[in-house]
């Protein structure tokens, strides 16, 4: 039987966390207190698969280290490799796929430096949302560290557009990343939108545990390309002839909205930073909001890269006392 400690949900272990570890807005950059593992199935390659996370220096990034290879690999928007139905990144001889659900789970807690360590060919699906990833990390603690925090601000709006479908980056005056997704699919989902200010606290309740989605009428195609060959009930909200065909249903009626915002999240932490704005999407998904970090990245003047307060007051307060 599971521990009282296995069966809380992450938002049961995320108040326990936080009692004792002020959300920094993020003052400081943060790292995990210490070691996660995680086991399962891969969505993709129906293989076994590994994770590790493990504590991180300052300013490292979050780092992805296939254990098949001498390599790693930084989650950066320029190392992008492949984003059919998932994110796959590669650099030199590593190279690991869906790894999107992990940046989400990483960004929404405000984890800023992570070593991943990959043993198998991509991240475990697990029930095909980010809640078991955040329940190991708030298990294991999320520390500050001494370096302080910066964070991507918009400065002007950005947009990319395929067909109907777009994605933009606004600029907001608060301090957070504000998000708005709208989807558009053939019934049961039909048109499902969410729009979230996001904290640490409202990704835990409000998006963690929304999980990837399809119709079982693509599962053949899809077989026949390589992918979703671990995808099931398990993992996956599967719809067919108008109904949910996992016995326990939805989570919650808007569930593949969420997971299109929790997608997003993961998505956007390839900027390298916080990002301080508003995202809006509309049928959206992740070639589409790669495609939008792209263009946030290499348009000149779209944004600049802030220290927390704190520390910009801290450093105005020296300068002040070192002036003659």
């Amino acid at each position: 039987m599971p521990s009282p400690e296995a069966q809380r949900t992450p938002a049961e272990i995320f108040s326990k966390a936080m009692t004792s570890f002020t959300h920094p807005s993020f003052q400081r950059q943060t790292t995990l207190a210490r070691r996660v593992t995680l086991v399962g199935t891969g969505a993709h390659t129906g293989r076994s698969c590994r994770l590790f996370l493990l504590p991180a220096d300052a300013s490292s990034g979050v780092v992805f280290a296939p254990l098949d290879s001498g390599d790693s690999v930084v989650a950066d928007w320029r190392r992008i490799r492949d984003t059919r139905l998932r994110v796959e990144i590669g650099m030199g001889g590593a190279r690991v796929s869906t790894v999107e659900h992990v940046t989400s789970a990483l960004s929404g807690l405000g984890v800023d430096n992570a070593l991943i360590e990959v043993d198998g060919p991509e991240a475990p699906a697990l029930d095909g949302s980010a809640r078991q990833i955040v329940a190991a990390v708030l298990e294991a603690g999320v520390r500050p560290l001494a370096a302080p925090r910066k964070m991507l601000r918009i400065l002007q709006m950005v947009r990319v557009e395929n067909g109907a479908a777009w994605a933009e980056l606004a600029p907001v005056a608060a301090r957070r990343l504000e998000i708005d997704v709208e989807i558009d699919f053939p019934p049961p989902i039909g048109r499902q939108r969410v729009k979230h200010r996001l904290s640490p606290g409202l990704f835990v309740r409000e998006l963690s545990w929304a999980r990837s989605f399809g119709f079982l009428g693509d599962a053949e195609r899809l077989w026949r390309e390589g992918l979703a060959l671990g995808a099931g009930l398990d993992n996956t909200v599967v719809f067919a002839e108008g109904r949910v065909l996992n016995p326990e249903g939805l989570r919650r009626d808007d569930e593949p909205a969420r997971h299109k915002a929790l997608d997003a999240i993961g998505d956007l932490a390839f900027a390298g930073a916080p990002i301080l704005g508003r995202f809006r999407s509309y049928r959206g998904g992740h070639a589409l909001n790669l495609a939008l970090v792209e263009r946030l990245m290499t348009t000149p003047g779209a944004f600049q890269m802030e220290e927390a307060e704190a520390f910009r007051r801290g450093r105005r307060a020296e300068a002040r006392a070192l002036s003659p």
